[in-house]
C-alpha cells in the first residue's frame, strides 16, 4: 500500500501565467456515450482524459465499440449504434456520470448487463433511476439502492412516459433523456417534484444530444419530450472544464494574481461557471451562498470563505452529501483540522466562520481527501496562504484533472511530494 501526500509551500508572489484546464468531464462522458449510440465514426476533440472518462471509454470497448485515442485530447469513436452485452461486469470506478448514464442506455440493449463501481460508487444512490426504469417494464435490480445494478434488457421500454424523482441528482434525468432517443416512439419525462439537483446539467445534455441529431423539447419546466431519432455520428468539440477552472479562479483571487485559462468565464455553458461571479467578489463574498446550481464548485468557494472578510453560510447543498464522498462533512472536517471552529454543519447547511488573519500562519494540518478529487484540489488553495497544509492521497485528482499539481507548479507553487511505501 502506498500512502502519498503533498505539502504546499505558500508562494511569496502573485500567481500569474497561462494554464489550460482539461476538457469538461461532464461533456466528455455525455459525448462518449452519444458517440457509442450513434452509427458511424465520431471525433471528439478537446476531450478530458481522466479516470472517469477512461472508465466510460473502456466500458464502450467492452460492448463492441471501437474507441481510439490518437492524441491527449481526442477520442475517435466508431460504433454500430449497438452496445452489445459484455462478457463481464462493467467496472466504472467512482464515475457517477458513466454509471448513471449507462444504466439507462443499457436498458434499451439486448441481454444482461451488470454496472458496477468501486467501494465509493457502491455507496452512491441510484435507486430513483432504477425505480423509474422498473416503471417502464425494465428488468433491473439494485439490491442496495446503489451499484451494482443488473439489467436484463429486451431492447425496448414498455411505456413512453416516466416520472422521475431527480431531487438527488439531475443525472437521472440526463440518463433517461439520452436513452429515450434510442426508443421506438416519442418519450416524455416528467419530474416527480419541483426539486432537481443542478438543473443546468440537463441543458448540457440536451445540447449534446442535439449535436448528435436528437430532437428534445421542454414543454414545461418539469417535463421533456424526446423524439425517437436515434443518433448520428458527428465531430464534436468539448469545452474546458468549468469545475476545474474554479480552482484557478480561486488561486488568482487568493494571491491577487492573473491566471489566463484561455476561456472567458461567460463563454462556458457548464453550471459551475456561475461560481466565477461569486469568486470575483472575494474577499467580500456574500453572507449566504446558494450552491444548488453550482454544486461541484462549492468546496472551492468554501475554502476561499475561510479567508473572506465575513462569515459565509452555504445553503442548497444537501446533494453534496451523496457525491464522491459526503462533501459537506469532508469540507467541514478539513477546515476544522486547520483551525477548530472554522466550519460548522447546521443540518445540511455549511457555515464557514472566516478569518483573514489565517494568512501567513503556520497551522500544520493533514487534509483527508476521502479519495475525492474536489476535496484535494480545493484544499490546495488553503496551502497557498497557510504554511504546513498537507494533502493526503493527492493522486485522487486523476479522476478529473490529472495535471492539477503540475498546473500549480507551472504557476510557481512549490510542492513537497511525500511518497511513503
Amino acid at each position: 500500500m502506498t500512502t502519498d501526500s503533498v505539502t504546499i509551500l505558500p508562494p511569496t508572489h502573485a500567481l500569474t501565467g497561462k494554464v489550460s484546464p482539461p476538457g469538461s468531464k461532464s461533456i466528455t462522458n455525455r459525448a462518449l456515450l452519444l458517440a457509442g449510440l450513434a452509427k458511424g465514426t465520431s471525433r471528439l476533440t478537446g476531450a478530458l482524459k481522466s479516470d472517469d472518462t477512461r472508465y466510460m471509454a473502456e466500458a464502450l470497448r467492452q460492448m463492441g465499440v471501437t474507441v481510439e485515442e490518437p492524441d491527449a485530447t481526442t477520442f475517435v469513436v466508431t460504433s454500430s449504434a449497438e452496445l452489445k452485452a459484455p462478457a463481464a461486469p462493467l467496472f466504472l470506478g467512482n464515475a457517477g456520470t458513466a454509471t448513471r448514464f449507462l444504466t439507462a442506455a443499457l436498458a434499451l440493449g439486448q441481454g444482461r448487463y451488470v454496472v458496477d463501481g468501486d467501494e465509493h460508487m457502491r455507496k452512491r444512490p441510484i435507486k430513483p433511476l432504477v425505480e423509474a426504469l422498473k416503471s417502464l417494464g425494465v428488468a433491473i435490480e439494485s439490491p442496495t439502492g446503489c451499484p451494482p445494478v443488473t439489467i436484463d434488457a429486451t431492447g425496448r421500454f414498455e411505456k413512453n412516459h416516466v416520472i422521475i424523482d431527480a431531487g438527488l441528482s439531475s443525472q437521472y434525468v440526463s440518463a433517461l433523456q439520452m436513452a429515450a432517443a434510442c426508443g421506438s416512439e416519442p418519450f416524455t419525462i416528467e419530474l416527480a417534484g419541483a426539486d432537481i439537483g443542478a438543473r443546468g446539467y440537463i441543458d448540457l445534455t440536451m445540447s449534446a444530444m442535439r449535436a448528435f441529431g436528437a430532437k428534445v423539447e421542454q414543454p414545461t419546466p418539469a417535463s421533456w419530450v424526446i423524439q425517437p431519432t436515434g443518433y448520428t455520428a458527428t465531430d464534436f468539440q468539448i469545452e474546458p472544464d468549468a469545475s476545474a477552472a474554479t480552482y484557478l479562479w480561486g488561486a488568482e483571487v487568493l494571491t491577487k494574481g492573473q491566471i489566463d485559462i484561455g476561456t472567458p468565464s461567460d463563454a462556458f455553458t457548464q453550471p459551475d461557471a456561475k461560481a466565477y461571479d461569486v469568486i470575483a467578489q472575494f474577499p467580500h463574498m456574500p453572507a449566504v451562498i446558494d450552491g444548488s446550481q453550482m454544486q461541484d464548485a462549492i468546496p472551492t468557494i468554501a475554502v476561499l470563505a475561510a479567508f473572506n472578510e465575513t462569515p459565509v453560510r452555504f445553503v442548497g447543498i444537501e446533494n453534496l452529501r451523496v457525491k464522491e464522498c459526503d462533501r459537506i462533512r469532508a469540507v467541514s472536517t478539513g477546515l476544522n483540522n486547520i483551525r477548530e471552529g472554522l466550519a460548522k454543519e447546521e443540518g445540511d447547511d455549511l457555515l464557514v466562520a472566516s478569518d483573514p488573519s489565517l494568512v501567513g500562519q503556520s497551522l500544520p494540518a493533514e487534509i483527508d481527501t476521502f479519495a475525492d478529487h474536489r476535496i484535494a484540489m480545493s484544499f490546495a488553495l488553503a496551502g497557498l496562504k497557510i504554511r504546513d497544509i498537507t494533502i493526503l492521497d493527492p493522486g485522487c485528482v486523476a479522476k478529473t484533472y490529472p495535471g492539477y499539481w503540475d498546473a500549480l507548479a507551472s504557476l510557481g507553487v512549490d510542492l513537497v511530494r511525500n511518497d511513503k511505501k
